[in-house]
C-alpha cells in the first residue's frame, strides 16, 4: 500500500484542496490529509473545525483519510508510513517556497518523496485567505468551498 501525506493548515478547506486530494488518490492507495498546527500563523478555525470540515467534505472519498499533527511533517510523514508528501502549486510565485521546502524535507527524510500536484486551472487564484476575506465582506464564496465551510464561516461572520 502506498500512503502519501498531503499537510497544509486548510483554513478553510478550499475546493482547490478537495482537487488536489481527488488527483492524488488517483495515484495513490490512501492520502492522508493532514491539518498542520502552524505556530507561524494566526488560524481563524481551530484545528479541530478545520478536521471537521475536512472529514465532512472527503467524507466520501474511498482511502481518503483526515487527522493532525504538531511537529515537522516529515516526523508525522514517518509515523504514519507515508511514502511521500502532497504539495499543491497554483502558480510560479508558489514554486520557490515549496522547492524550498521539499529539499529541507528531503534532507530530513532521503526516504520521503514531495510529489507536486497543480489543481484544475479553475482553482489556481483561489487560496484560504481570500475565501476568508470574501466571506468576512459577505462575498458569495460558494462556488469555492464545501457547503460545510460556507456555514462555518458564516458562522465566524455573522450579518
Amino acid at each position: 500500500m502506498r500512503k502519501v501525506i498531503y499537510p497544509g493548515t486548510f483554513d478553510p478547506v478550499t475546493n482547490g484542496h478537495i482537487d488536489i486530494v481527488m488527483r492524488a488518490i488517483d495515484l495513490f492507495d490512501e492520502v492522508v490529509v493532514t491539518v498542520a498546527k502552524n505556530p507561524s500563523k494566526t488560524s481563524l478555525f481551530t484545528v479541530e473545525e478545520r478536521v471537521e470540515m475536512l472529514n465532512v467534505s472527503l467524507k466520501n472519498m474511498e482511502g481518503v483519510f483526515v487527522d493532525s499533527f504538531d511537529g515537522l511533517v516529515v516526523d508525522h510523514a514517518r509515523e504514519i508510513g507515508a511514502v511521500g508528501i502532497i504539495r499543491g502549486l497554483r502558480a510560479v510565485s508558489d514554486f520557490e517556497y515549496e522547492f524550498q521546502m521539499a529539499l529541507m524535507n528531503r534532507k530530513l527524510n532521503d526516504d520521503l518523496r514531495t510529489i507536486f500536484l497543480m489543481p484544475h486551472e479553475k482553482y489556481t487564484y483561489l487560496n484560504s485567505t481570500i475565501i476568508r476575506n470574501l466571506a468576512q465582506f459577505k462575498g458569495d464564496i460558494s462556488d469555492f468551498v464545501p457547503p460545510i465551510v460556507v456555514a462555518k464561516l458564516k458562522q465566524k461572520f455573522p450579518g
